[in-house]
């Protein structure tokens, strides 16, 4: 049987927090900008693109709960104002599907990496990658992240 899935994007309070201008993983405030036409730039939150016109975030995230090794910061984009966050759901985000490749990846219970479950996959078959690396026991998580520059996309969890 088939491990099934969830993609969570970013909880809701850290993307509120954010966008009223708390700091980020570095202890800056997030830079503002504007999206240009055919930027593609993914929010973390309602896991679509920022529209051309729209002012949104970049700021540094560590999408884990403590400082360690393998405790990944990066930058990211989110919506400047309020967005839905993306309700958790086994369908791929839309966003992804209009990029060819992500890296899936999966960490353990204590959020480290486990070794050889790091692929890049295209975006069509992120779910299965996904379900399948979920299916391992000592993997407890996985992440998305872009293929082109490692940035955190979102978590998927076992439900």
């Amino acid at each position: 049987m088939m491990t099934r899935i969830q993609f969570r994007a970013m909880p809701t309070d850290v993307a509120r927090a954010y966008q009223s201008g708390q700091p980020d993983a570095y202890g800056h405030v997030p830079e503002r900008v504007v999206a240009e036409e055919g930027s593609g730039v993914p929010c973390r939150h309602c896991l679509d693109d920022v529209a051309a016109g729209e002012d949104y975030l970049i700021l540094a995230y560590r999408p884990f709960s403590g400082l360690q090794p393998y405790a990944e910061t990066g930058p990211i984009f989110l919506h400047a104002n309020a967005c839905e966050r993306r309700p958790d759901a086994s369908e791929t985000p839309r966003m992804f599907l209009r990029r060819p490749q992500m890296i899936v990846r999966g960490y353990s219970k204590d959020e480290r990496i486990v070794y050889g479950t790091g692929q890049v996959v295209a975006t069509d078959r992120i779910a299965e990658t996904a379900a399948s690396l979920l299916g391992r026991a000592e993997v407890d998580f996985v992440h998305v992240r872009s293929a082109t520059n490692n940035c955190f996309q979102c978590r998927i969890d076992r439900f």
